[in-house]
């Protein structure tokens, strides 16, 4: 199994989707970060796979941290989450290096799941959300971190 970091201000989503994680995939490591700085933080540490970050982390940009996670790790899933639902944040999302676009108004815990499953074979998710939330140019598989 591999790490997972979920980057959000939000305490409480952050805590739900942690919770949604280990209770579903015992075996993944899942640390949080509440901002970009305490984010590189733990990537340095953790080594994740999969990094969650939302657009909007108090009073900073979560689209530079996906460009910089995918600038310094290629490797790493990058799932942008986020309460924006439009089109043009999802550009900026794909723009900016991201594999998924997660609506935060519209996603379910059965989305999350399909997700990680997705990634963990190395195939894009068949899940109720549609392509629209895949980046059209991702290739993505995550080896065992």
């Amino acid at each position: 199994m591999f790490s997972t970091l979920i980057v959000e201000d939000n305490a409480a989503f952050r805590q739900s989707l942690s919770v949604l994680l280990r209770t579903n995939y015992p075996a993944m490591s899942v640390a949080q970060a509440e901002n970009i700085s305490e984010a590189w933080k733990k990537i340095a540490e953790n080594q994740p796979g999969l990094v969650f970050v939302d657009i909007k982390l108090q009073e900073e940009n979560g689209l530079d941290l996906a460009k910089g996670v995918r600038n310094a790790h290629p490797d790493v899933i990058v799932a942008v989450i986020t309460g924006f639902n439009l089109p043009e944040y999802r550009q900026a999302a794909y723009h900016n290096g991201a594999h998924f676009f997660v609506p935060k108004d519209s996603f379910t815990s059965a989305d999350i799941l399909t997700l990680v499953d997705a990634i963990q074979t190395g195939q894009p998710p068949q899940w109720r959300l549609g392509l629209d939330y895949i980046n059209p140019s991702s290739h993505f598989r995550v080896s065992g971190k």
